[in-house]
């Protein structure tokens, strides 16, 4: 007759382990799946991320544009002192044909001195007449010398300029990649948060944050500004809907300074290239009350955007990546400073 036995039962230390593992592979079954499928950033989240983004790229843009004007500076300057010094190396080739020539009569003549020769000469009618060539060939000698040294000076001088500036130039040419490098970075990390949203959210972030329309502002009665800021003022206007475009200064797009450079030279004036040596430039206006059409507002702690003050409270500028020229409040960002040009 068979037996039946009764299953032996688990210990009670056997079942808190396996109640421990089955805990612990829940708990990190539910950390695999939060890693694997993380919460998606919402249509909120991804407009300020893409805000910030696209304030970073133009900081960036401005500071791409600081290092090509050094750079177009440099280049220039380069050029310069390379065209100084190959011209310092004819003068010195002919200074030194000049001593050959010289030193191959010296030779010719046995290594006599000038005056002895002279002495010796079968010609003494002669004499003085050939006195005074040998004093003026001596005296022309020294002067050679002496032309020579100054101009080797000049020479080495002039090299070591060139060199310094082609250094320098290499600095600021890697300051400029670096750069746009930075904005392309910016601008790629913006374009790729908007491609997780479906296009009706793309096309609702775009409008807040890039209304192509100001129509909503008067400006029927806008001041009449004066003189070269009338015509600075005008050419700005003119160009409301163009596109902003990092580093650009017209005539068909723009970035914010390059604007402010481009309606300017319209009036004969000549700005800086950077909204940040534009807010050193003029003279102070003491505050957004006091401005008069033609002035430059420049905003953020770090001056890194810049617009054209109109009248009535409202400026024209290019705002970002995306967004065209066109009007807003003159005090829609924090304002850093006021510059009458």
């Amino acid at each position: 007759m068979a037996s039946h036995r009764r299953p032996k039962q688990p210990s009670r230390a056997r079942v808190s382990v396996l109640t421990a593992a089955a805990a612990t592979a829940v708990a990190l079954s539910a950390q695999v799946s939060a890693h694997a499928a993380p919460a998606q950033p919402n249509k909120d989240e991804i407009k300020a991320q893409v805000d910030k983004l696209l304030e970073e790229q133009e900081q960036a843009s401005e500071k791409y544009n600081g290092a090509k004007e050094r750079a177009d500076q440099l280049r220039k300057q380069a050029d310069q002192l390379q065209d100084q010094v190959a011209r310092g190396q004819d003068q010195m080739t002919q200074l030194q044909s000049g001593l050959s020539a010289v030193a191959g009569e010296q030779y010719r003549a046995g290594g006599i001195d000038p005056s002895v020769a002279l002495m010796l000469s079968s010609n003494p009618d002669g004499y003085l007449a050939q006195a005074s060539s040998a004093e003026q060939v001596t005296e022309t000698q020294a002067q050679t010398l002496k032309s020579l040294k100054d101009q080797q000076r000049r020479l080495d001088q002039q090299k070591q300029e060139a060199a310094a500036t082609l250094a320098e130039l290499d600095r600021s040419t890697k300051m400029l990649n670096d750069a746009k490098a930075e904005v392309q970075q910016k601008l790629q990390e913006a374009k790729t948060l908007l491609n997780k949203l479906s296009a009706a959210e793309r096309a609702a972030i775009l409008g807040d944050r890039a209304s192509r329309s100001d129509s909503r502002y008067d400006i029927s009665n806008l001041p009449d500004p004066g003189g070269y800021a009338a015509v600075a003022v005008n050419a700005a206007m003119s160009k409301r809907g163009a596109p902003y475009v990092w580093g650009a200064t017209g005539p068909n797009s723009f970035d914010c300074s390059g604007l402010m450079v481009w309606a300017y030279a319209k009036a004969g004036v000549s700005l800086p290239r950077t909204s940040q040596d534009q807010a050193t430039v003029g003279t102070r206006v003491p505050s957004l009350a006091q401005a008069q059409p033609g002035d430059l507002v420049i905003y953020h702690s770090d001056a890194h955007h810049v617009g054209m003050y109109i009248g009535n409270g409202l400026v024209v500028h290019a705002p970002h990546t995306g967004d065209v020229v066109k009007i807003m409040d003159a005090d829609a960002m924090p304002i850093k400073t006021i510059r009458r040009v």
